[in-house]
């Protein structure tokens, strides 16, 4: 107990190494072993060393819970079987009649539950922008029980003051659940800044390397902790300890990670801001961001992703996305390897087509994950699709 004490005050990069693991205490192991037992033997009926059967609770995924839980400056963490089984299980916290405000830019697989299975169970959504003073007061509810935002928004990039927001859900006595994906907490942690909950896809930067999915809710209540306890064990959407095992391995170098995706994703941005067929350039470090001032202030690093749109539409937007050869042109972000996405057509589809243009999400707008390759060998790549771009 002192011993994750201590590591809890120790910096971000070791906290993500160490943080709820301990040498094996039978074989002397630094590397947490991988349970795959689903039931666990009793001493006597309901006398057992913690665990009974592996939906409710899995020793490798429980180390996978308090390392994260750490990381956020968090005291629990509830792992899940992907970001979107997080999202649901968070939204169980409520029952029919209950009110939710929702940030209006939000990853499509976000918006597509909260609009076609949250609301069918008599949950309501208002959808404004965050960024717009007073929105959030305006929008309050007497039955509003949740506020619901992500920071960078996903994908127009939108920063949004969390501390604001936690003074306005505290007085209106919500729960404020903060999406930390694109950041992650090695250059944000919303509950040091009021969030209630913070949630992650741990598909994408915690694990980082395109082959897990799965996603978790991290809490300093014991009361949410209790309530989202009881959710994960009684709807079942729990990751596998296989699942665990590789995030677990991932976060060993989430610093390293991070550090790399931001070094990079800044020279992208520059080099898109100053090229010829780019109308505009969405980059939370660039001077040209909208919030860039608040994002100094709220966040330690202004992570990898990148939107830009380009001078054009769909035509362009596809010359373009065709001829990349180091990015793929695929779903999902924060792997080591570079990614680009057309939000439009893959990840926000299910955003009805007015609504995408009231964001900014055009058929000409591109979103990135720069990924850790070498700098000069994105850049490479980029500006000869750009040369393919007929404007």
């Amino acid at each position: 107990m002192e011993g994750e004490k201590a590591i809890a005050q120790q910096g971000p990069g070791t906290k993500a190494i160490h943080a709820g693991q301990h040498p094996d205490p039978i074989t002397g192991a630094v590397v947490v072993p991988l349970s795959l037992a689903t039931t666990y033997q009793q001493k006597s009926p309901g006398v057992h060393m913690g665990f009974e059967y592996s939906r409710t609770g899995n020793p490798t995924r429980k180390v996978l819970e308090e390392n994260i839980a750490t990381c956020e400056n968090g005291k629990y963490g509830i792992a899940f079987a992907s970001g979107s089984a997080t999202t649901a299980s968070v939204v169980h916290l409520l029952k029919a009649g209950d009110h939710v405000v929702a940030m209006d830019d939000a990853y499509g697989g976000t918006f597509r539950y909260f609009t076609k299975i949250a609301a069918t169970m008599g949950i309501s959504f208002s959808f404004i922008d965050f960024t717009i003073d007073g929105a959030i007061e305006d929008a309050i509810q007497e039955n509003t029980k949740l506020i619901w935002m992500e920071t960078p928004t996903n994908p127009m990039l939108k920063i949004v003051d969390i501390r604001k927001v936690s003074a306005v859900s505290k007085k209106h006595n919500t729960i404020l659940v903060v999406d930390n994906t694109f950041l992650t907490p090695y250059f944000q942690t919303p509950l040091d800044l009021g969030a209630d909950i913070v949630v992650h896809s741990m598909t994408k930067y915690l694990n980082g390397h395109s082959d897990v999915v799965m996603g978790i809710a991290v809490t300093n209540s014991e009361d949410l902790k209790t309530r989202l306890k009881f959710v994960q064990n009684g709807i079942g959407a729990v990751p596998s300890p296989f699942d665990c095992f590789m995030v677990l391995r991932g976060m060993k170098t989430l610093h390293l990670r991070m550090k790399a995706h931001a070094k990079n994703a800044a020279k992208v941005a520059k080099f898109l801001e100053g090229h010829p067929k780019v109308a505009k350039v969405i980059y939370p470090g660039l001077p040209s961001h909208p919030q860039h001032e608040l994002a100094k202030t709220q966040m330690r690093g202004f992570g990898g992703m990148v939107s830009f749109t380009l001078k054009g539409d769909i035509t362009q937007a596809r010359q373009f996305l065709e001829n990349l050869h180091l990015f793929a042109l695929a779903e999902s972000l924060g792997a080591v390897e570079s990614l680009a996405n057309h939000p439009a057509i893959m990840t926000h589809a299910s955003v009805p087509p007015e609504s995408r243009a009231k964001l900014g999400i055009t058929d000409a707008l591109v979103r990135l994950s720069v990924g850790v390759e070498d700098a000069d060998d994105i850049l490479s790549d980029l500006e000869s699709a750009l040369q393919h771009v007929v404007v």
